[in-house]
């Protein structure tokens, strides 16, 4: 009898696709903790260094500013070297500069290390995502790129557990706080030796029998490498001008919009829980802090049944439109009943973390995988400069204009994030990988209003 074959799209999960899975997870959990972590060693680490709000913004948006030029630099070198040598040595950086948050001793030197770690979880950003998505079959493609999120939310409400119990042990409990994030990445820089290069990848770079090895080493002796090697995807790497062709412009454009307008609000009040749960009469108050972070965990695992249930382009329309009525509801209510504050915040808190599945697997379906890389390192470059500013600037507009005018300028973004998703967004699901990141293989039955424009005779060169 025969044996059934498979291609890479179709292929049967296995322990290796759960070992990727896992590592790229381990970089989410490592941001989510961090990110967390610094919210609350900024309660400690501020007063003892008499920090104003102009420092404890660039403190709190170091790693996002880290962020940005890390998935923009690495995730375009990732299309040039490849994706695993990326996919390791940045999680050394991550872990040393980690360690090393220990023994600072000034606000310049914990800014410092905050942009090396952001530096390194940048480009994890754009190469973990990339390689999961390059190895995912098509069937549970979008599952594990969402996970992706609820990992990253399990680190964020790990970090603020660890954070309150820490936070008991003395002066130095900031120093402890930091660098036990460094004991999940040093976990997971092990685990990365001796992970394979994407087969999608090089294919791209003409160097086929390599990638057919590692397909049946890893993936099964009845796994074939199907549409990638058959001259459906180019043959050579595309420049980095290639995101900017018309066939994707509008592709780029829509991603980095749509991340950057649903990241800034998420980054910027979460940083700063404590502060804005303060100003909203919760000072100290571990039942709002635990519901909140309750609902960001189930929001991110009940996101995961969204992004299942309903089309891309429904579940983000949708999502824009509830987290914008819900943020405008909280800045209205300010000043009033402090239960309907903490329920339209709890509204927000879940829809956020549900919606937040979609920035991890957007992106990886917008790009062809010749730039897929730079796609993905562009639109999460664009998003972290986005929240990494709105980070900086909401402790310094809480103490200038107040609770009410933030939180109403974090809903204006949403708004225009909920415009800019009806007119551009496109529908990508249930789509192999090569045939989702080419505008020129979209069903005919896409939504109206959906279509990239292009010319049928137009390549990208």
């Amino acid at each position: 009898m025969n044996e059934q074959k498979f291609t890479i799209d179709d292929a049967p999960f296995n322990r290796f696709h759960f070992r990727i899975a896992g590592l790229t997870f381990g970089s989410s959990f490592c941001d989510g903790y961090s990110l967390g972590i610094i919210a609350m060693a900024l309660t400690v680490f501020g007063p003892q260094m008499n920090m104003n709000s102009l420092w404890t913004g660039l403190i709190g948006s170091s790693a996002l500013i880290g962020l940005f030029a890390g998935s923009l630099i690495l995730g375009r070198l990732s299309d040039r070297v490849g994706r695993q040598k990326i996919f390791l040595v940045n999680f050394l950086l991550i872990t040393v500069a980690t360690i090393l948050q220990f023994f600072v001793s000034s606000p310049e030197e914990l800014f410092i290390l905050r942009l090396l770690i952001g530096f390194g979880l940048g480009g994890d950003y754009a190469v973990g995502t990339t390689l999961l998505a390059e190895f995912s079959p098509k069937k549970y493609r979008s599952s594990l790129l969402a996970s992706i999120n609820v990992v990253w939310t399990l680190g964020y409400v790990a970090s603020n557990f660890v954070g309150h119990y820490l936070g008991q042990v003395g002066s130095d409990s900031w120093r402890w706080m930091l660098v036990s994030a460094a004991i999940p990445a040093i976990v997971v820089l092990i685990l990365r030796i001796g992970t394979p290069e994407s087969p999608r990848w090089l294919v791209s770079m003409g160097r086929v029998e390599e990638a057919r090895q590692i397909v049946k080493k890893h993936l099964g002796s009845n796994v074939e490498m199907g549409e990638t090697a058959t001259g459906t995807e180019n043959q050579k790497t595309l420049g980095f001008r290639g995101l900017f062709s018309k066939r994707l412009r509008k592709r780029l454009a829509f991603g980095g919009i749509f991340k950057l307008t649903l990241v800034i609000p998420y980054f910027a009040i979460y940083t700063f829980l404590p502060s804005i749960l303060s100003t909203m009469g919760f000072e100290q108050n571990f039942f709002a802090d635990t519901m909140l972070n309750l609902f960001l965990l189930v929001g991110a695992i009940i996101g995961l049944w969204l992004l299942a249930k309903f089309s891309r382009r429904g579940f983000t329309i949708g999502a824009f439109t509830i987290l914008t009525v819900s943020l405008f509801s909280l800045s209205f209510l300010h000043n009033g009943s402090q239960f309907l504050m903490l329920v339209a915040f709890l509204i927000f808190t879940f829809f956020m973390s549900a919606a937040s599945n979609l920035t991890l697997v957007y992106p990886a379906e917008l790009f062809p995988t010749e730039i897929r890389g730079s796609g993905i390192g562009m639109v999460t470059a664009i998003s972290r400069i986005g929240s990494a500013i709105g980070t900086f600037l909401l402790p310094v507009s809480l103490s200038s204009f107040g609770l009410s005018a933030s939180m109403a300028g974090m809903a204006a973004i949403l708004l225009a994030g909920l415009i800019v998703s009806i007119a551009w967004a496109p529908e990508t699901k249930n789509l192999s990988l090569h045939e989702a990141s080419d505008p020129l293989l979209e069903t005919e039955n896409s939504p109206k209003g959906t279509e990239i424009p292009f010319t049928k005779n137009e390549k990208i060169t």
